[in-house]
């Protein structure tokens, strides 16, 4: 006998109860649908904006947005820490005593580089096919550090103060290997310098969103910070190793051998030299041709320039502050004007197409040092917050310049140790710019000019050789420059 279904939308009396049970639930489970929808959005819609921007112009296929992706990372943990340790003390002592204490940070900001130069840029030499896991073991280090240096501060042991050293070590031993790899990551259509600040602009801009992050977390407790650090930088190590194998393979790389290499082996007839005989001819700094002397001259100098503007503004406008602000709003002025320009620079840098670095670095270093005389000679509020501005956007294009040209120019075999080595070299002359500024009687003229004469003797003594390095295409003619 045939069954008849009932009409759509009839029920009989026992489906009444089930059907009313799934019409009170179908609204909530949609609205529940709705609710993370709308939560989901925001955050899936910026990661997707995020991506496509770190990925752009081949940078995707390439591998480059990867690391763009993990310098941010790497900055925004950075800031968490320093957030966390950052203090009020200079504000709340003597002017002698003050000068006392930033003398000694000035000495504890040089105790990384007695390693890092020495034995970890030589030590990151060897591990060329383990870049990756090198890079993830700073990131695991930060991590572990950070939590320690929560339970230090709460107790106020002294395990802060190694912990912290730590940090600065193994943040400068990861960025000595990021910007060893990112020749290997280059996009076809890419300058070095334009992929360069391509990754520095990614952790400026993730600094620039975690910097009030912290100051929030620091709002609920002075650990918080570093717990956020602890998780920044453990996500760091996984993303690590996220990055393409070829950060870990020289396949398809090409080794610049210095002329003298060249020589040598092509005029040598043994075919197996000795090792010690290999050892001799590993290529330093010195060897590799005068654009990167001469870019490292010029850079120190912009370097020596901005470790003095800090600490001699820092007193200056501590005791004469700009007209009609205070101490604090001033020196916020000259930061605020310093990073903007830092931030400028960086953009700058990757918006040109320029593939001569060597002309970069010339040009901005005389322009920072003509805008030092004149900020010397009519020294002002305006002028002082201009010059820390171009300061900073010099002192960006020029290490991004100076980069390009130690991944253009230095051997693959030694890349990491002249990263290193020119960062020792450059912090030490941070410091003593630094040690300058502390020390100098508090009178603006004197002391912009005296900052005027740092620059101009940079620009004087390697204008000329960067110039004639442009003109004959560097020491070696790469894919890109």
């Amino acid at each position: 006998m045939a069954t008849t279904r009932p009409p759509q939308g009839v029920t009989g009396t026992g489906g009444t109860g089930g059907s009313s049970r799934g019409g009170g639930a179908g609204p909530v489970r949609g609205a529940a649908r709705a609710v993370g929808r709308a939560l989901h959005f925001p955050v899936t819609k910026t990661a997707r904006g995020i991506r496509r921007a770190t990925h752009a112009h081949g940078a995707g296929e390439s591998g480059l947005g990867k690391l763009i992706e993990l310098h941010a990372v790497n900055g925004a943990g950075d800031v968490m820490i320093t957030v966390a340790l950052a203090s009020t003390v200079f504000f709340s002592v003597p002017t002698d005593e003050a000068r006392g204490r930033v003398a000694l940070y000035l000495a504890i900001t040089m105790a990384p580089f007695t390693v890092l130069a020495p034995v970890i840029g030589p030590l990151l030499d060897k591990l060329p096919h383990g870049r990756r896991a090198a890079m993830a073991g700073t990131m695991l280090a930060r991590a572990l550090l950070a939590l320690i240096i929560s339970g230090a501060a709460a107790s106020g042991s002294l395990e802060l103060y190694p912990a912290a050293l730590g940090v600065l070590v193994a943040s400068k031993a990861y960025g000595v290997v990021r910007s060893a790899v990112v020749p290997r990551l280059l996009p076809p259509a890419f300058s070095l310098v334009k992929a360069n600040s391509r990754v520095t602009l990614g952790g400026l801009l993730a600094t620039g969103i975690a910097a009030p992050i912290g100051a929030g977390l620091q709002a609920i407790g002075s650990p918080w910070p570093l717990y956020g650090a602890f998780v920044i930088f453990t996500a760091g190590t996984f993303l690590s190793f996220s990055l393409p194998a070829k950060v870990d393979s020289a396949k398809g790389e090409d080794i610049a051998l210095l002329a003298s290499d060249e020589r040598h082996l092509h005029g040598s007839r043994r075919k197996e030299p000795s090792k010690q005989q290999e050892q001799s001819k590993r290529p330093g700094l010195r060897t590799v041709g005068p654009a990167v002397t001469n870019a490292l001259g010029a850079n120190a100098s912009l370097r020596c320039l901005s470790g003095f503007l800090i600490f001699f503004l820092a007193f200056l406008l501590r005791e004469h502050p700009l007209t009609g602000e205070s101490a604090a709003v001033s020196m916020g002025i000259v930061g605020v004007s310093a990073g903007v320009g830092n931030a400028l620079g960086t953009a700058v840098g990757a918006w040109l197409r320029s593939r001569a670095p060597e002309m970069l670095i010339v040009t901005v270093v005389a322009v920072v040092a003509g805008t030092a005389v004149v900020a010397a000679v009519f020294f002002g509020a305006f002028l002082v917050a201009c010059l820390a501005a171009v300061a900073g956007f010099g002192q960006a294009l020029g290490k991004l310049s100076l980069d390009a040209l130690i991944q253009r120019d230095v051997p693959e075999l030694v890349r990491t140790s002249a990263f290193a080595r020119s960062e020792t070299l450059l912090q030490m002359a941070w410091v003593f710019g630094g040690a300058v500024g502390i020390v100098m009687p508090l009178n603006g003229t004197l002391g912009l000019a005296v900052g005027a004469a740092f620059v101009a003797a940079g620009w004087l003594g390697t204008a000329r050789g960067l110039l004639a390095s442009a003109r004959h295409g560097g020491r070696t003619r790469p894919r890109v420059a």
